[in-house]
């Protein structure tokens, strides 16, 4: 898939089509750390910004906020919010050779997330090497281990109905369909489109191949009506998640 022109295609109905982390975010945890970490004396960057929905929390807590991201037209809509504080540079992401100014703190929500996961290495490496020796980057990515949850749900769900796993519809089964080798590596189909989806446990090694270093990580919960068009009331905690990390530069051994 072109990226830029996937990206270009969605910009006017991004708002519509793209899910909403800061809407959903349950317990309200990004806000938590957009607090903890604003500082009017510093720079933030919006890495993979879209359209900028993060930027009401961020630009009012930083000096200067770089929001960068592939695509021109999400770009395009990123500055008629009007923040003045607020500077746009188009990059692709995945690129060995880019380069960003260093900064105080990286916001990276649900974009380190393609199929390719030499693409994946190396966007972690690029929010590494744009952090100052004493940022912190806040990551979001998609959780592996909450998908495989929410299918048991269903299928737990579809049991409690009188209806056996076998004869579960194919269709409720779709973000599976690819083969095998994509279902070990965390690539799920989401809408038909592959999406890579993380455990704890490969986020612990790729963070560390890349430079960071874990200081917190955490489930990012969203309500069950974020999987299910319709889940029963008795559907309720745990509930399903992405992955929030906070990561600091490990120090040149």
């Amino acid at each position: 898939m072109n990226e830029k022109e996937h990206w270009d295609k969605i910009a006017p109905s991004y708002d519509e089509e793209i899910f909403d982390v800061f809407y959903n975010d349950k317990d309200r945890r990004l806000t938590h750390y957009f607090k903890k970490y604003g500082n009017k004396s510093h720079m933030a960057i919006d890495f993979g910004c879209g359209t900028g929905k993060a930027l009401r929390y961020l630009s009012p807590l930083f000096r200067e906020v770089l929001a960068v991201d592939i695509s021109r037209e999400c770009l395009s809509e990123t500055s008629r919010r009007g923040y003045r504080n607020v500077v746009t540079k188009r990059k692709d992401l995945s690129g060995r050779r880019i380069t960003l100014p260093q900064s105080d703190f990286v916001f990276c929500c649900n974009v380190i997330m393609l199929p390719e996961p030499e693409k994946n290495n190396v966007m972690f490496r690029n929010v590494q090497r744009a952090m100052r020796p004493k940022a912190t980057a806040l990551l979001v990515v998609p959780s592996l281990d909450s998908m495989l949850f929410a299918a048991w749900r269903m299928v737990d769900w579809y049991k409690k109905e009188g209806v056996r796993p076998g004869d579960i519809p194919a269709s409720e089964l779709a973000y599976f369909s690819g083969k095998k080798t994509d279902l070990l590596q965390g690539i799920i189909r989401i809408d038909g489109v592959p999406t890579k989806h993380y455990s704890e446990s490969e986020l612990a090694v790729v963070l560390r191949r890349a430079g960071l270093a874990i200081t917190a990580l955490e489930k990012l919960t969203y309500n069950w009506n974020t999987e299910f068009s319709s889940p029963p009331a008795w559907m309720e905690d745990p509930y399903p998640w992405d992955w929030l990390i906070e990561c600091k530069k490990l120090s040149p051994s």
